[in-house]
């Protein structure tokens, strides 16, 4: 037991510190300095496009926001796949979901299009 604490749980606690403190900590302004809370600006909208400072376009990682809706939509997108292969489940329900989902997504959803998840 006391080696599995030490190579087990050792460093996942660690990483759990770690992640803690790595999100606890506010992003700089520009002068180099952590901004105030009463200084921080909202976009105005998401459909303006990003001043260039602002581009994330070289990152080989999307951004942390992208990659949970990524994974929500596959576990919403899995749930309606098997909605749509269940004979039971009426037609109206399985309609209803997937134009909330397309809602969520954005764009025209039907059985099929949830291949793409």
């Amino acid at each position: 037991m006391p080696s599995l604490v030490r190579f087990v749980l050792t460093p996942l606690l660690a990483l759990c510190v770690l992640a803690a403190f790595a999100g606890a900590q506010q992003p700089p302004s520009a002068s180099g300095n952590a901004a105030p809370a009463s200084q921080t600006v909202s976009p105005a909208s998401p459909a303006k496009a990003r001043e260039e400072w602002r581009d994330t376009s070289g990152y080989p990682f999307p951004a942390q926001a992208e990659t949970v809706a990524a994974a929500q939509n596959m576990a919403y997108a899995m749930n309606l796949r098997e909605y749509c292969a269940d004979v039971r489940i009426p037609s109206d329900f399985v309609r209803a979901r997937l134009a909330r989902f397309s809602q969520i997504t954005g764009r025209e959803e039907t059985c099929k299009s949830l291949l793409d998840y």
